[in-house]
């Protein structure tokens, strides 16, 4: 079981960042709107990697943050990156991480 948990920590500290790229429209408006775009994993050096949920865009970026340039560009639509927590846990078994 030692090993098993080692390996499991080796996953939780290399794991890549999740995040979504989400627009949004008529932000500070009560009307305002938004909605996922994109999701992207970040790497410990820095870089990012991004799918368009329509699943024709991919990108490698140096930074996350350099994506919001590419779906931010439309009059009226910003973007933001939405940060999912943290691993916290991890399994080697699918039906005890789920």
């Amino acid at each position: 079981m030692p090993f098993e948990q080692e390996l499991c920590g080796l996953v939780l500290d290399s794991a890549p960042r999740l995040f979504a790229v989400v627009q949004v429209c008529g932000e500070g408006r009560e009307d305002a709107d938004g909605w996922v775009v994109a999701w992207g994993l970040a790497d410990e050096d820095g870089r990012a990697h991004v799918i368009g949920i329509d699943g024709r865009t991919r990108m490698t970026l140096a930074s996350p943050e350099r994506v919001l340039r590419h779906f931010g560009r439309r009059p009226g639509v910003s973007a933001r990156l939405v940060w999912l927590a943290e691993p916290g846990g991890a399994a080697l078994d699918r039906g005890e991480a789920a």
